[in-house]
């Protein structure tokens, strides 16, 4: 029995890497192909998607639901910033999103350590109070975390054998927004892979367990506070991730970036993809990043000035988001994946054996 589960495990992992070396593959054909103002869309995407891959696994997988995740991004971003503040710094980028994670991992561990006995909408409230201070913070040590103004982010020069390596493989020179696309999506594929590795394991059971009944869950022996702080700490950690990347992407660590409403979009995200599933996440992050521009370049068309036009995208998104809930309340992947089912479904009791068998 334990030589089958391990090799469950080896197969999962297997498929889990076979999919991040096809999405690298795919990443690096879209980055060489697109100019450099999409290759920063495409950075955006990375850092949302990182974000709400973290909180679907919190709230779709674990039954959390926080609307702090924002603040958590910010902590992330300010430890970038503060690692890189000008361009005598030495440090890798790798080393420094790692620096970032760790920060916001222990605010994790604090934050989901106090939370662990709240449920609902009292634990919204919780989150919501911490997306509402962390960019106050700032404010009030302005003299290290510099105001409403905020830090500069200086990036260092992208490593010789990552300009060799480019050019070998792509025969171009690399650009600055082309390297910021590519640390981003390596980030989102190895963060991606790390929790669906966690999703499909024993952790990953244990917070769909908790989800679905607690006292069922704590029959079975699961520590309930546990398994809710260790959901929030690796929920935290990805926002961390995402706040380095959004750092790099934008050159700035600033309040205004952090406010209540990039914790509303993170959460409007997986809804909009599915709650739970990381493929959701990233169906979600792309609509938040592309379908604005859209809306608005079609505006333009149409004749509308570029006030109207700006204007005509948070419309166009919320109708959007009603249609989904309306037309697919699981999400869009949710919702595709139960038509597949019912499909297949059907199809099994409409076989010709099974027609067979009930005319005998």
């Amino acid at each position: 029995m334990r030589d089958r589960i391990t090799a469950v495990r080896r197969n999962v992992l297997a498929r889990h890497l076979f999919l991040a070396l096809v999405g690298l593959l795919v990443v690096v054909v879209v980055v060489e192909s697109i100019s450099d103002y999409r290759n920063t869309q495409l950075a955006s995407m990375a850092y949302l998607g990182i974000a709400a891959g973290g909180l679907t696994v919190l709230t779709g997988t674990n039954g959390q639901l926080s609307l702090g995740h924002g603040a958590l991004m910010a902590i992330g971003a300010y430890t970038s910033a503060l690692l890189l503040p000008d361009s005598d710094s030495s440090l890798p980028l790798s080393l420094v999103i790692l620096a970032a994670v760790a920060v916001t991992l222990v605010v994790g561990a604090a934050v989901g350590l106090a939370a662990a006995r709240l449920h609902g909408p009292y634990l919204a409230g919780a989150t919501l109070a911490l997306a509402v201070a962390v960019p106050g913070i700032a404010l009030y040590f302005k003299e290290t975390l510099g105001g409403e103004q905020g830090l500069r982010v200086v990036m260092p020069d992208i490593p010789v054998w990552v300009l060799d390596l480019a050019f070998f493989v792509t025969g171009q020179d690399l650009s600055r927004s082309r390297y910021t696309a590519y640390v981003g999506w390596l980030t989102l594929i190895v963060v991606f892979v790390l929790l669906a590795n966690l999703s499909a394991g024993r952790t990953g059971r244990r917070w769909r367990a908790v989800r679905d009944d607690e006292v069922s869950a704590e029959l079975a022996g699961i520590d309930l506070g546990r398994a809710r702080v260790s959901a929030f700490m690796v929920s935290a950690a990805a926002a961390g991730a995402a706040g380095a990347i959004l750092a790099f992407t934008v050159k700035l660590a600033a309040p205004s970036a952090f406010t209540l409403t990039l914790s509303l979009t993170l959460l409007a995200a997986i809804v909009l993809g599915g709650l739970g599933s990381l493929a959701g996440a990233l169906i979600g992050a792309a609509l938040l990043t592309f379908l604005p521009s859209v809306v608005t370049d079609v505006g333009r068309s149409a004749g509308l000035s570029d006030i109207q036009a700006a204007e005509l995208a948070p419309l166009v998104y919320g109708l959007v988001m009603v249609a989904v809930i309306l037309l697919a309340p699981a999400g869009i992947v949710g919702s595709l994946r139960g038509a597949v089912q019912r499909s297949a479904t059907t199809r099994r009791t409409t076989s010709p054996t099974t027609t067979k068998g009930t005319a005998s």
